[in-house]
């Protein structure tokens, strides 16, 4: 399993890959895997101000439905589109092409609390 090392994970299996002051949002392999195949990714809080922890939008597998927590607060700036033709980019491919949202991070500060690569994968390991 792949658990890149320039990015901050959270305990509900998100990741985080930060670029100035945006947050670029996805789930992890391990969550994408746990899931089985997505069939549809819905986010209606796009320019939307939430809190870390909220919960910003909902992934829909062949078997089940999970929330997805913002990992940071901020303003969610934009949805991954492609997902809406293709929900699988992120069963193929969960740390690039298939990226969630983008944030315009609120509090930098709450970096601190996500997790490295290397403590990640000793949670779900």
């Amino acid at each position: 399993m792949n658990f890149p090392d320039n990015l901050k994970y959270t305990k509900e299996h998100e990741w985080v890959r930060v670029e100035g002051n945006t947050a670029i949002v996805g789930i992890t392999e391990f969550a994408q895997g746990e899931l089985g195949d997505i069939v549809f990714v819905e986010v209606e809080t796009e320019d939307e101000n939430l809190d870390q922890d909220e919960v910003f939008g909902s992934i829909e597998a062949v078997k089940t439905v999970s929330d997805l927590y913002m990992p940071l607060s901020g303003k969610v700036t934009e949805f991954n589109s492609k997902l809406e033709d293709e929900p699988e980019l992120i069963n193929n491919d969960p740390y690039g092409e298939g990226w969630i949202i983008k944030i315009d991070i609120s509090d930098v500060e709450e970096l601190g609390s996500l997790m490295d690569a290397a403590t990640y994968q000793a949670v779900v390991a």
